[in-house]
């Protein structure tokens, strides 16, 4: 089964997320800075934190075994710069994939390439319960 990473949740709506480009070696997630912005005009940190989550959640969702869904357990970043322009990109990549966990790396660049963020993202892979399982099913293609 294929697992459809481009779907939005809910939050990733709100935050008008846009999947660029999805594969186990990387997936880019980019939000518009517009309406995610401090009073001083530049991206918020909660929204570099809603990068790191989203972008590694997805990437990790592409390694979890069949019957089972990541969970974040863990996300932590650093916000290195003010965030303007356009958009806010997050770059994920696998730093660990195992049986029952994952780690993804996640740098965050505005348009014009200026890093403003690094952070990580650790899931476990959890057993889906039953009660979501159709869920799952109609969130993967055959």
């Amino acid at each position: 089964m294929e697992k459809k990473v481009n779907e939005l949740g809910e939050l990733a709506q709100k935050f008008g997320a846009e999947v660029i480009s999805a594969s186990k070696d990387e997936i880019q997630v980019r939000i518009p800075i517009a309406g995610h912005q401090q009073p001083l005009g530049v991206l918020h940190g909660g929204a570099n934190a809603f990068l790191v989550e989203d972008a590694g959640s997805r990437l990790a969702w592409l390694y979890a075994p069949d019957g089972r869904f990541a969970v974040g357990t863990e996300l932590s970043m650093s916000n290195l710069r003010p965030g303007t322009g356009d958009y806010a990109t997050a770059h994920a990549t696998p730093i660990f994939a195992g049986g029952s966990s994952f780690v993804a790396r996640v740098e965050i660049y505005t348009d014009d390439g200026t890093h403003i963020a690094s952070g990580r993202m650790t899931s476990v892979f959890v057993k889906i319960p039953a009660e979501y399982l159709d869920e799952y099913r109609r969130a993967v293609s055959e």
